[in-house]
């Protein structure tokens, strides 16, 4: 009899570019479209596993991911790591990367903050946690710290779709059974409307926080829903994130009253003035006793150093599709032991990205804040068979070993058909804004809808 040494071998690697529905939510970059793209990842060894993974979608990241097949294929997955360095040693940045990152939210760069191949670790990590019989937080940093992960109500503004009628084919879902699933659809401008919100998400799935995305309407009127939320919900916490939407003197002022009602705020305001947001953020953090939060001044190693150094921010949402899996939670031990707190931010996403989001948070030490997580308005297109629940405001950890989640191939083929279907598969949050404000252009210091 031979005998087989090492880890198993993958076999194979298919990158599959899907697409779900979404609704008219509004940000500071304008409103989503009727769908959201995404790539999978599917890895085969020669075990008989399947891994897999989810990242960003768009062409320029399904074809980042297609380039390095052959850096992953034929290689067993106990190199999983060696197998990322040869990626990044193999690849260079693209000419139209100026490194500025997203700290204005230009959306068009949000493809270069987000790195293909951590859908590939995921991948990877997936199989060789099949294989060892060990969850995936087990294998990243001093392994699972908690059984379930807390997560937040991500609330949005929802403008009114049929405004793009006929022209935007956004989902209706008047006729479901479900409370959440047919509010969803419709718009919310009004504070009332986003109490509802609220209400309705903290019935469905018990969150006992609440992040309101800002940068849609006047500063002080978002302010004054802030408080109807807290009114609300007087013993939840509640936070904002205008997206460096507010210039610094209005970030102060609306700020300033909001100390014993807000959490923590994020990215208050951006760059302004020839200083950069870290720049800005540390003279905000000088005036207003909140603790500041970012997902867009600290996406990499380096910006973290200046933005550590300059004392920006007290919490770092480490988007392990920013950071990979095994860099989210360096990140996490790092913060906890300089005395600051880790979160994850998110983006919209299927149910793979939400198993991967409870392994990462499962494994982050120290005392995370609830993790974002734009699930709740993807909830019901599911891709995988056995789909991770939030109950009672918590995110729970897959049992079964790796990701812990099985692919449904069927789901996964109908989603890749409606991408290939559609006219465009890169973000564009100007493309429904013309139906709202006709010509209308982004601007990072206006709101949205103020123009």
């Amino acid at each position: 009899m031979t005998e087989i040494k090492g880890t198993p071998i993958v076999t194979d690697m298919q990158v599959i570019p899907v697409a779900g529905y979404d609704s008219m939510l509004m940000t500071l970059s304008g409103a989503h479209a009727p769908w959201f793209t995404r790539n999978l990842v599917v890895l085969k060894d020669n075990a008989g596993h399947t891994g897999i993974g989810e990242i960003h979608g768009g062409d320029y990241t399904c074809d980042a991911l297609k380039s390095v097949k052959e850096l992953v294929v034929g290689q067993p997955i106990g190199k999983y790591k060696g197998i990322l360095d040869s990626i990044h040693k193999g690849t260079k940045r693209a000419k139209e990367d100026d490194g500025e990152g997203i700290q204005t939210l230009d959306i068009s760069k949000l493809k270069f903050v987000v790195k293909a191949e951590w859908a590939i670790e995921c991948a990877l990590l997936d199989l060789l946690g099949q294989y060892l019989d060990l969850k995936m937080c087990e294998m990243l940093g001093d392994g699972q710290q908690r059984d379930k992960v807390e997560t937040l109500g991500y609330l949005f503004y929802v403008s009114d779709k049929n405004k793009a009628a006929g022209a935007l084919p956004y989902i209706d879902e008047s006729d479901s059974s479900d409370p959440w699933f047919r509010l969803r659809r419709q718009e919310i401008l009004t504070h009332e409307r986003v109490v509802e919100e609220a209400q309705v998400l903290a019935e469905k799935y018990g969150f006992k926080n609440f992040k309101l995305k800002g940068g849609v309407l006047e500063g002080a009127y978002e302010m004054d829903t802030i408080r109807a939320l807290k009114k609300a919900f007087p013993e939840d916490r509640i936070n904002i994130d205008p997206n460096g939407a507010w210039s610094l003197e209005e970030a102060i002022r609306i700020c300033k009253p909001m100390e014993n009602i807000l959490t923590y705020i994020e990215d208050p305001c951006g760059p302004e003035a020839g200083y950069s947001s870290r720049e800005i953020m540390a003279e905000f953090k000088n005036a207003v006793h909140l603790p500041v939060a970012t997902n867009m001044i600290a996406t990499d190693w380096r910006q973290f150093y200046h933005a550590a150094t300059l004392k920006t921010v007290d919490i770092v949402l480490a988007d392990p599709h920013f950071w990979g899996f095994e860099g989210t939670i360096r990140m996490s031990q790092l913060l906890n032991d300089w005395g600051l707190t880790w979160g994850s931010h998110s983006n919209n996403h299927f149910d793979i990205t939400l198993a991967a989001f409870a392994q990462a948070g499962a494994a982050a030490v120290g005392n995370p804040t609830p993790l974002d997580t734009h699930w709740i308005w993807q909830d019901g297109q599911n891709l995988l068979k056995d789909t991770p629940q939030i109950k009672d405001g918590y995110l729970e950890v897959p049992e079964k070993p790796g990701l812990g989640v099985t692919l449904d191939m069927e789901k996964v083929e109908e989603a890749n058909r409606l991408y290939n279907s559609l006219p465009s598969h890169d973000r564009d949050d100007a493309l429904a804004m013309q139906y709202l404000i006709p010509n209308w252009k982004y601007d990072s210091k206006k709101p949205c809808l103020v123009r």
